[in-house]
Order: structure tokens, then C-alpha cells, then sequence
């Protein structure tokens, strides 16, 4: 893949499986983790960023706790909910009809975009999905 210039900037989740901080660490860009423990203190940030998160549910249309807690801490920030401009979910197939359902979720809570959605680890035709996708948003949006 050739190395493309990345501006974006993304705030994201991983649980202790780090299945998202992995796909983080192949895209290569600028990334803030919430943090792990419920108990710290959810980060307060002042600039433009894309939500990266998994998605916590147990298919045949239980929704309830898709969200990792440890996002909608973050998103109870008035702060951070201002700077969210587009959302990115991962999830897995086996959960069915609530694969990923969490970018579905915060994208119609905090009316913003939901730019892709991969299972797992994703493949490395969605990191370059996600670079290309999230370089045109923020170029197209002047972030």
C-alpha cells in the first residue's frame, strides 16, 4: 500500500482484547484510547476528531449495552459530543442483526456520519478502506 499522507484524527476504544488498538496501529494516523477503566476520567478533546468503536451486543435484536460504557462516558462530555464528526464501528458477523450496530447507534444520537464498519480485526482492505474514506471526509468537510 502506498504510504498516504493521513490528517484525520481519531479517538477511539479498544477493550483488553486490543482487537481495535490493532486496527489503529495499521492505519498509522494521529489516535487518542479512551481509557480502559470505567472509573478514569473520560478525556476532554478541543478539536475535530472520527469516533472509532466496537460493538458490544448479543444479536436477534438485544441492543442493549452495543455502546461500550467507556464511549458514552466519553460521548456525556458536551465537549466531545461537539467535536464527533463521523463515527467508524467494528463488530463481529456472529451477532448478526446487530453487527456493528453501535456506529448506527451514536450516528443517530449525535446526528453525524457513519463512514464504514468492519469485523474484528478488520482486513487490510479495510485499513485502506478507512484511510482513503476518512482522508476524503475530512478533506471534503475541511477538518
Amino acid at each position: 500500500m502506498n504510504q498516504v499522507e493521513k490528517k484525520f484524527y481519531i479517538v477511539y476504544f479498544s477493550s483488553i482484547s486490543n482487537n481495535t488498538h490493532r486496527f489503529i496501529l495499521k492505519l498509522n494516523c494521529r489516535a487518542t484510547r479512551l481509557p480502559i477503566e470505567l472509573t478514569a476520567e473520560a478525556p476532554v478533546i478541543d478539536e475535530n476528531f472520527i469516533l472509532l468503536t466496537p460493538t458490544y451486543a448479543g444479536g436477534f435484536g438485544v441492543r442493549e449495552g452495543a455502546v461500550p460504557k467507556q464511549v458514552i462516558k466519553f460521548l456525556n462530555v458536551e465537549s466531545n459530543r461537539k467535536h464527533c464528526k463521523a463515527v467508524i464501528a467494528s463488530g463481529n458477523t456472529n451477532f448478526y442483526d446487530t453487527y456493528c450496530i453501535a456506529g448506527d447507534i451514536i450516528s443517530q444520537k449525535l446526528n453525524i456520519p457513519y463512514l464504514y464498519n468492519f469485523e474484528l480485526l478488520g482486513t487490510e482492505k479495510d485499513v485502506e478502506n478507512v484511510i482513503k474514506i476518512a482522508n476524503d471526509f475530512w478533506q471534503k468537510n475541511n477538518l
